[in-house]
């Protein structure tokens, strides 16, 4: 099961963002989020608001225990840049570009390996 939570327009760059998102990716959700607090950057507060809202949709939309959750993945896609001016020169205007991210946060319940040996014969299939 992958629940799924997301946050559009963010203002920040979608560079910046992405360090933070492969801090997170893998890690258990709630490490991540205890990780996220001591991080002082503002990617981290933004993805850290997504990761809370992605393990609130587990338990009230799907019933999950957000103990058994895995970042599957964690993505910033580009948005639309807000453009800007800033007066220059002679009366002349230089552009600013204001970047914009679309974070977008996938968890997944973690695969429990099952508890048997696998030295005796069977043949029954087994989803590794």
């Amino acid at each position: 099961m992958e629940v799924k939570a997301s946050q559009q327009y963010a203002r920040i760059s979608p560079k910046k963002a992405r360090d933070i998102a492969r801090v997170i990716q893998g890690r258990p959700a709630q490490e991540a989020i205890d990780l996220l607090e001591f991080i002082p950057r503002k990617g981290a507060k933004l993805y850290q608001e997504v990761l809370k809202s992605a393990v609130a949709n587990a338990e009230n939309n799907f019933n999950l225990n957000s103990d058994n959750l895995v970042v599957r993945s964690a993505v910033a896609d580009p948005g639309p840049a807000f453009r800007r001016f800033r007066a220059g020169a002679r009366g002349s205007a230089k552009p600013i570009r204001k970047p914009t991210s679309h974070l977008k946060v996938i968890l997944a319940e973690k695969v429990h390996a099952h508890d048997h040996d696998h030295d005796h014969d069977h043949d029954h299939a087994h989803a590794h």
